[in-house]
């Protein structure tokens, strides 16, 4: 009877350590989300919502994931429709929290937008920041997995 206890306390003892470990921050860390692929969303044409006018704009995110560093390009039209690729900056996946910034360049400025997002499945959804007129311009994204590369 006293060998069955201790046998008892034992797995008690193990099932606790592994419900613990499931909940270190280090192991956390290690689990990262694949954001590796082909990512797409459609933006309204003409900035900051409500009557932009014209076809919503197909955005395209190919990102890499290589530990927590992120590489790719983001391809989306400009004012003539004709797409650019823009390689992404300071890329970072620490989790499943996702974020890059671009720079792009139109009529000799530059705009950097960062974007940050949380991945879940074949979602990616976040916000971006960027300025426009000396003021500070949020927006929400949200991308969807074309296909793993």
């Amino acid at each position: 009877m006293h060998r069955k206890h201790h046998s008892i306390t034992s797995l008690v003892g193990v099932c606790a350590l592994l419900a613990l470990s499931a909940f270190n921050p280090a192991f956390a860390q290690d689990k990262k989300a694949d954001v590796s692929g082909t990512w797409s969303w459609t933006m309204q044409r003409g900035g900051g919502g409500g009557g932009g006018g014209g076809e919503p704009r197909k955005i395209t995110l190919k990102l890499k994931a290589e530990g927590d560093k992120v590489t790719g390009t983001l391809s989306a039209p400009g004012r003539g429709g004709q797409s650019t690729d823009t390689a992404i900056e300071s890329g970072k996946i620490s989790g499943d929290e996702i974020s890059f910034t671009v720079t792009r360049e139109f009529n000799g400025n530059k705009v950097v937008t960062k974007y940050n997002g949380k991945l879940s499945g074949d979602t990616i959804k976040g916000k971006t920041e960027s300025e426009r007129n000396g003021s500070p311009v949020s927006r929400d994204w949200e991308a969807k997995r074309e296909g793993k590369s």
